[in-house]
């Protein structure tokens, strides 16, 4: 299993985005290593599809099931439905 968090620097998101995925993790009796990703400019963000920091993927799977058809890649901050600040994330995203 391969676990990232893909993120902005400056990114308010990350630290919580990364702890979230380690306490689930650990919750369910994974041993796995997190990566942290750091996108840092334009093009590395189209390369990676990236949809805004933080992005949580599991084995390349976008936790939040993002449209495999985005075409908007961008350095930015992310909202996840049903969300109204930026920090925190859905922890039935994560469990499989």
């Amino acid at each position: 299993m391969k676990v990232e968090v893909l993120y902005v620097a400056e990114c308010l998101s990350h630290p919580a985005a990364v702890k979230l995925v380690k306490d689930v993790l650990a919750a369910e009796g994974i041993t796995t290593e997190v990566y942290e990703v750091l996108v840092r400019d334009e093009q590395m963000a189209g390369k990676l599809r990236f949809l805004g920091s933080a992005t949580i993927r599991i084995d390349g799977r976008d936790v939040a099931g993002e449209s495999k058809t985005a075409k908007n890649f961008a350095l930015s901050c992310r909202l996840y439905p049903g969300q109204s600040r930026l920090v925190s994330h859905q922890r039935k995203w994560l469990r499989c």
